[in-house]
């Protein structure tokens, strides 16, 4: 049986896009959890569906069913891994050869005399309290292509903030 979509889902699945930048120690830590997942979780998952199905009526066995639900997240899970890792694009640590600012830089920026540092990196390891912001990030469009002397501007809905560039690592 089908499970019925809703059309604005697929449309909204259609539009996403995925960012494969990662950096060598994310894609490290996606293969640490792959080999846990196959290793560690997946055979007690498997033995304990193979338990729950000598039970009897597999169409009433709440725990059958619990059983397969949690081995199919498993598989989905590693089969997730798998491909992030396949398609991963890795981001160096650099700076560019001429000191331009690129995925991978650390930057130091100043808004009003105080300074913060930032490394661009992909989307899926941003996290801007920790100085990591993705280069798909209104400020990481503005810092790509820069050099240290620069300043850029970041448009926000109410205003147009400005930054210096102090250093680029």
């Amino acid at each position: 049986m089908r499970i019925p979509k809703r059309r604005t889902e697929e449309e909204a699945r259609q539009k996403r896009t995925f960012d494969h930048h990662l950096t060598a120690a994310a894609i490290a830590r996606l293969k640490k959890d792959l080999i846990n997942l196959e290793r560690e979780v997946l055979p007690p998952a498997a033995a304990e569906l193979r338990r729950t199905a000598e039970m009897g009526d597999l169409s009433e066995n709440a725990a059958y069913q619990y059983a397969k639900d949690n081995l199919r997240r498993i598989h989905n899970r590693i089969l997730s891994l798998r491909s992030r890792i396949a398609n991963a694009i890795v981001i160096e640590h650099t700076a560019g050869s001429s000191g331009i600012i690129e995925l991978g830089s650390r930057v130091t920026i100043s808004r009003n005399g105080s300074e913060k540092k930032y490394e661009i990196v992909g989307s899926a390891e941003a996290k801007p309290a920790n100085g990591r912001v993705s280069h798909q990030s209104p400020l990481g469009q503005a810092l790509l292509g820069h050099r240290a002397g620069d300043e850029i501007f970041v448009t926000s809905p109410k205003q147009k903030i400005a930054y210096q560039i102090v250093t680029v690592d």
